[in-house]
């Protein structure tokens, strides 16, 4: 059964999967880790925070609760949590609280990623998002070119492309060479001189503009501190 998008987004996080839960996660995680419903909770907001972002436009805590089904008020702030660290960790956006007394928030762009053209989709979201990041990522690591090749047995061992991407997105590999292309995320260009021809990708226009490779790794390094536990902000109790 695929994964919805925000237990997508969670995956590899490396704080519950290495760490483990500390006692006092144990009495909230019947509460909301294993909650489907209160998961969706997370999927619905998703999408509308990065249209937000898209649109360059404020979020309210009152907006948010609009969202929310009603019978999650109470755990609305555990549900924020790991809506901020999905934010972060997946699209490279942090939530920060601007308007204390309003509980207003602005979505900044740690990362500089638009995103352009490319989360058109509610549930492609999250795996689009994480591929963009994995694939600039190897592209610098592999000395700002990578071969079509090794791009794709990396990304299978990062499990960025797997049968789980191809239920999400449908067919991943003409998302990377055609999508991202056509937004400038990325070039694709036949590897000079080579009979038979073979292809590698390359940083695009777009991603060279918004981001750099230095705000890339530093992210997936570091991004666990986009957590609100780790030291964010966290939304008001709605007692």
């Amino acid at each position: 059964m695929a994964s919805t998008p925000r237990s997508q987004c969670c995956e590899g996080s490396g704080r519950q999967e290495e760490e483990g839960p500390s006692p006092s996660q144990d009495k909230d995680a019947p509460q909301i880790k294993h909650n489907d419903f209160a998961d969706n909770e997370v999927d619905k907001m998703v999408p509308f925070l990065l249209r937000k972002y898209q649109q360059k436009e404020q979020v309210t805590m009152e907006e948010m609760l609009h969202v929310v089904h009603n019978d999650y008020f109470e755990h609305f702030p555990q549900i924020f949590g790991e809506l901020c660290q999905c934010m972060c960790l997946c699209f490279g956006i942090e939530m920060r609280e601007v308007d204390a007394p309003g509980h207003t928030y602005e979505l900044l762009p740690v990362l500089g990623l638009t995103f352009h053209g490319i989360l058109d989709d509610d549930i492609q979201i999250v795996p689009k998002g994480k591929l963009l990041m994995g694939i600039l990522s190897v592209i610098f690591v592999k000395g700002n070119r990578v071969s079509e090749e090794d791009l794709r047995a990396l990304l299978i061992d990062m499990k960025l492309l797997n049968e789980r991407q191809y239920v999400m997105i449908g067919d991943p590999w003409k998302f990377i060479t055609e999508d991202l292309v056509r937004e400038e995320y990325l070039v694709y260009q036949q590897v000079p001189n080579s009979s038979p021809a073979r292809y590698e990708l390359l940083w695009g226009p777009r991603a060279q503009a918004e981001t750099s490779p230095f705000k890339i790794l530093n992210h997936k390094a570091f991004g666990v501190r986009c957590v609100p536990g780790m030291g964010r902000v966290l939304p008001p109790s709605q007692s």
